[in-house]
């Protein structure tokens, strides 16, 4: 057979293989610079109403 040679040990080492790829991709993708300014408006976005909220409880008796 064409596939003989293949084993669960070696199918196991692909997909080691794969998931090390594909997390060396993604953390360099989160800390490359291009992404920097996206991370840092996305990381004050719960700080984002805070003026609003605050004008209205001062309106508020």
């Amino acid at each position: 057979m064409l596939f003989d040679f293949i084993d669960i040990g070696m199918v196991r080492g692909f997909g080691t293989a794969l998931v090390l790829i594909a997390f060396t991709c993604v953390t360099l993708w989160a800390y490359s610079g291009r992404r920097a300014k996206a991370f840092d408006e996305a990381a004050n976005l719960p700080f984002a109403d805070e003026q609003n909220k605050a004008a209205v409880r001062k309106d508020t008796p």
